[in-house]
């Protein structure tokens, strides 16, 4: 099988743009410097810039996916809208009305100790101005995903992309942890020394990037085999020779070393979430696709078996596991934490939330003694984003994040076109991955993480909508 490559058309400078910066967004410290997400940021609005420009010039459409993606469109716009009205200048008594904390403190900053006439939902308006221009930035990247994966070659381009940028940060990150070079993003790492962390900061984002990259190149691999059932022995060892000599096996060892970089970056949830995710996405395959043939079956057992039996034997499941049997209440300040948040960040800030990115001004109010070490981010997004957004922005986001994982399940059940089935799974994957995941970390709060599982997320509306044929016609592929 050769490898795919971009079509000549009007948007193929944008398309090859877009792929290019997939692969930067990982490289620099996972975009979480203030200079590299300004990066990711201009970059995303000139690619929507020129598009719409083309779009003006009638030399681009709209594709049908994204059009029957407008749903979801609208209620990621009203996501952004909402975060907007976080830091727009409201009367003060609508404000004591929505958020009575946020109206206290804003009164504590009053010089004068006079009431103001406007105040912010906000308590902290600089850093929700900062956090939506990156929401802005993921929903354009959602939209422009939509906009130009406009065919079943250039998904399975994206899906290249995706492992060969997870594929490069497990060789590095291997190659610095068993070599004992221990270098990041062109500096020297102060922290993970011992573990993969690629040219990421903390090992556990770098898991959580690889859980993402390893659901799509499987959902690709899966999307390559071939029925053997109906042959005699002479036919499947044929096909087995076939299959050792072919391109498959050689994204089958790129997956291998994605899952030795995971086990050697020694996170505890992020092995626990890939292994999770690849069992109940296989569950949930099996029982939904009308097309699961003897080959995926076992393919997916040989995924669990293989990785987590010899690979992780090899190279350091062990550690994992020891880490996690150590793992309780009295080792952990995690969960003292996340209680803090949730009886008392959170319920001084139910309905609106204290506003998009102030957890790292906000908490230290709420932190109890026992709490060691400094936290600027909550080990749990749903708990930050909870008392950011209020139970206004959860519910917003909670619903696209829930829709998008209804659509895969639903694109694996109709879609008969092996290459939709196998990302239908990869988007389930991924997706139930980073929910696992998220429980105990702050993944959505890294950029290149943030900005993948959009992509994500938009791979499930893609693999449902996505035309039979080429992306100008409007019929829809069953």
């Amino acid at each position: 099988m050769s490898h795919p490559h971009p079509h000549s058309s009007p948007d193929s400078v944008l398309f090859i743009g877009f792929l290019a910066l997939l692969s930067w967004l990982p490289m620099p410290f996972a975009s979480n410097h203030a200079w590299a997400w300004a990066i990711m940021e201009v970059w995303i609005f000139a690619l929507t810039g020129v598009w719409l420009w083309k779009f003006l010039r009638s030399e681009v459409s709209l594709t049908p996916v994204f059009i029957k993606a407008r749903w979801i469109l609208i209620l990621l716009t009203v996501w952004t809208m909402y975060i907007l009205l976080q830091i727009t200048p409201l009367p003060y008594t609508w404000v004591a009305q929505l958020s009575p904390q946020a109206t206290y403190l804003h009164s504590l900053a009053s010089p004068d100790l006079t009431l103001p006439k406007f105040i912010t939902l906000s308590v902290d308006p600089h850093l929700t101005t900062v956090a939506l221009l990156k929401s802005v930035s993921y929903v354009l990247l959602f939209g422009l995903t939509l906009l130009l994966i406009n065919s079943r070659h250039r998904l399975r381009w994206l899906a290249y992309i995706l492992v060969f940028s997870g594929l490069f940060q497990a060789l590095y990150s291997s190659l610095m942890t068993l070599s004992g070079l221990e270098y990041g993003f062109f500096h020297h790492k102060t922290v993970g020394a011992g573990v993969a962390t690629g040219t990421f900061v903390n090992r556990n984002h770098l898991a959580g990037y690889l859980e993402m990259c390893l659901a799509v190149g499987i959902g690709l691999l899966i999307a390559q085999l071939e029925d053997t059932s109906n042959t005699n022995w002479r036919g499947r060892l044929r096909s087995w020779l076939n299959w050792i000599l072919s391109s498959k096996m050689r994204l089958r060892l790129y997956l291998v070393v994605m899952v030795i970089a995971l086990v050697l970056t020694r996170s505890r949830m992020g092995n626990t979430a890939f292994f999770s995710s690849l069992l109940v996405a296989g569950l949930l395959g099996l029982v939904l696709s009308r097309y699961a043939t003897r080959a995926t079956m076992t393919l997916l057992a040989s995924l669990i078996v293989i990785d987590l039996l010899i690979v992780g034997a090899w190279f350091g499941i062990d550690q994992v596991k020891q880490r996690l049997e150590q793992t309780s209440f009295a080792t952990e300040s995690r969960d003292e934490m996340d209680i803090y948040v949730l009886r008392s960040y959170w319920d001084d800030y139910f309905l609106t939330g204290s506003g998009l990115g102030s957890f790292y001004s906000v908490f230290p109010r709420y932190r109890g003694a026992d709490i060691q070490g400094y936290y600027d981010h909550a080990h749990n997004d749903y708990l930050e984003i909870g008392a950011e957004t209020g139970l206004i922005g959860f519910t917003l986001l909670g619903s696209t994040i829930i829709l998008s994982l209804a659509m895969a399940l639903v694109a694996q059940y109709r879609r008969h076109n092996a290459l939709c089935r196998g990302m239908a799974f990869g988007a389930i994957m991924g997706i139930i991955a980073m929910l696992i995941h998220s429980t105990v970390d702050f993944n959505l709060q890294i950029p290149a993480n943030a900005a993948t599982f959009m992509i994500i997320l938009a791979l499930a509306w893609i693999v449902q909508f996505l035309p039979r044929h080429r992306s100008h016609s409007t019929t829809n592929a069953s």
